[in-house]
């Protein structure tokens, strides 16, 4: 009988984040595969919990997934976690779940802090639809590619990124999408928490002067509708002698171009008189 893989939240800063549920869940499992084991293990000793540990990160995951595998098939409870949030979000731990998945092991959660949920809360912007992006690109041909496929996209979008980077970011943003409301929000759940509500162009001129400190989660304004154009009285006139040209009376033509252009069928009626 195959055992399984339960996948546990951590916390994104604040320790007293960890779930009881988390907590009991680290305590009962046989074998922890953590993205980075030096910051797992802080967190085990901050909650007194000793359990073997093994790494699994993007260029170990192929050969570490199978291993994986194997304890999980063997019948041990592997607990899956990140440095930080939910694990297989951004992160290398969807390829374990799709292994899982394709050998009919069970897969359980332990939802805990997401950076991506808490900032999108803490931002007051449109949350109705949104669209998780995680980080860009390094290749300029990707990132390039990638944020101009977001230009015409209408739901509130959120980025990963780190300090070094997000200057360079918010300047690829400018180019490809305009200016649009962003929110950044930094060091979430820690001491120097920070949302700051302003416009891409004003987050642009801002870090001109100051450097980024901390890790960011943007988030940023989705495409505006377009606005119709507004149909002109003469544009509506043109439209109904088209339809009168056809064969329709100057009732029915009215009519019409009323419907098409959104004008009052009495005006146009009047105009063509």
């Amino acid at each position: 009988m195959s055992g399984m893989l339960t996948l546990v939240g951590t916390p994104i800063g604040n320790l007293s984040d960890l779930s009881p549920r988390a907590v009991e869940a680290l305590q009962s499992c046989d074998l922890i595969a953590a993205e980075d084991t030096r910051v797992t293990l802080k967190l085990l000793n901050h909650f007194g919990i000793k359990k073997p540990l093994v790494s699994y990160y993007e260029h170990n995951k192929h050969e570490r997934g199978g291993e994986l595998i194997a304890h999980l098939e063997a019948g041990e409870h592997v607990v899956l976690v990140s440095d930080a949030g939910m694990p297989a979000i951004s992160d290398p731990g969807e390829d374990l779940v799709r292994l899982c998945r394709e050998q009919e092991i069970p897969v359980g959660c332990v939802p805990g802090p997401s950076a991506v949920i808490t900032a999108l809360a803490m931002s007051g912007m449109p949350a109705k639809r949104f669209t998780f992006e995680g980080f860009l690109s390094t290749v300029k041909k990707e990132r390039k590619e990638h944020l101009a496929s977001l230009a015409d996209e209408p739901r509130t979008m959120i980025f990963y990124e780190a300090p070094h980077k997000l200057k360079d970011t918010l300047a690829d943003l400018s180019a490809a999408l305009g200016d649009r409301p962003l929110a950044l929000c930094r060091e979430l759940t820690k001491i120097h928490e920070e949302v700051i509500v302003t416009t891409i162009a004003a987050a642009c001129k801002r870090y001109e002067e100051e450097d980024p400190r901390g890790e960011f989660v943007l988030i940023v304004g989705g495409a505006p509708k377009a606005e119709k154009a507004a149909a002109s009285l003469a544009d509506a006139i043109a439209l109904a002698r088209s339809y009168m040209d056809d064969g329709d009376s100057q009732t029915v033509a009215a009519k019409r171009a009323a419907h098409d252009t959104g004008l009052k069928k009495s005006d146009i009626y009047k105009a063509l008189s």
